[in-house]
């Protein structure tokens, strides 16, 4: 059954020095383009959710789209709650099938964030569901929310997590600032040598200039937009990051067709017209991003 566990595909990724995607879906669509290429590219996968999503539509409804395609594909993938703030939202996930949870309590004082992300950590590990969280804050430009090291350790250990997210400089969203988001690797690597776990890289959009050139060109207005490089993702992974978030760029990507296609055709009343194209630019961000990750091909891990 390819719906497994977050904890498998923390273990292996980590073992074997790669980085898996993880790719927020919204609806049917991004959900197919996102496993319709991670079968092509033989490459295991997080589906994320946030709760944002949750109420735009429903939890219901994006987990059983996922339980209803679960065996049409032969690759590994985990169903992911991706930013949730409460015990209550993790619960929810657990009810629906959620196979990895992240608990994102960074905002909250230390000793707060520390023992309700333990609490997460006590009741899922006994249903085998991985526990992502975060430490420090994902904005960048601030040094003072960056991850200390040393308190990333005690983390680690006194909340028993999956993997961590560290704060190393990036920042959610498209960047909206005069350069590009400067990373802290060393920061980076001390925190992989002291916890050795798996580690999540959020913030990490590369911001694809030809999405956002296309969405001005047809009416758009994204003043200034930067985003993290390829090679810094590259860099990040060498290092010991183990799953990488993707959104902004496929909803770039998503957007920017739609503004082409109907500033193009403005006879268009079938949405399907719209949208199948649309998609397609997604799957290409999704293929590219999975192969920057070197994830390809590396279904067979998984068994």
């Amino acid at each position: 059954m390819p719906l497994v566990s977050g904890r498998l595909l923390f273990e292996k990724a980590n073992e074997f020095g790669f980085a898996i995607g993880g790719f927020n879906f919204h609806n049917m669509e991004f959900l197919k383009a996102i496993l319709d290429v991670a079968e092509e590219e033989e490459a295991p996968v997080f589906l994320q959710t946030t709760e944002t999503t949750l109420r735009y539509t429903t939890i219901d409804l994006l987990a059983g789209m996922v339980h209803s395609v679960k065996d049409r594909y032969r690759i590994s993938f985990a169903l992911h709650l991706d930013h949730g703030k409460s015990v209550e939202t993790i619960s929810s996930a657990l009810r629906h099938g959620y196979t990895s949870v992240m608990i994102d309590l960074s905002h909250r004082p230390y000793e707060e964030n520390l023992e309700i992300t333990r609490r997460v950590v006590s009741i899922c590990t006994p249903m085998g569901v991985s526990v992502e969280a975060e430490l420090g804050r994902v904005e960048a430009g601030s040094e003072y929310h960056l991850t200390d090291p040393q308190t990333a350790k005690e983390f680690a250990l006194r909340t028993g997590i999956t993997a961590l997210a560290p704060a190393i400089g990036t920042a959610h969203g498209v960047h909206k600032s005069e350069g590009k988001p400067e990373l802290d690797f060393e920061r980076l690597r001390e925190i992989k040598t002291l916890t050795n776990m798996p580690l999540v890289l959020h913030g990490s959009s590369s911001v694809y200039y030809e999405y956002i050139t296309q969405i001005n060109t047809y009416g758009g207005e994204i003043k200034k937009a930067v985003g993290i490089s390829e090679d810094d993702v590259r860099r990040s992974i060498d290092m010991g990051v183990n799953k990488i978030n993707t959104d902004t760029d496929l909803r770039l990507a998503f957007i920017s067709a739609i503004r082409r296609i109907l500033w193009e055709d403005k006879t268009i009343t079938d949405p399907r017209k719209v949208i199948k194209p649309a998609i397609e630019e997604v799957k290409e961000i999704v293929r590219r991003r999975i192969r920057l990750y070197r994830s390809s091909g590396t279904a067979s891990l998984f068994g």
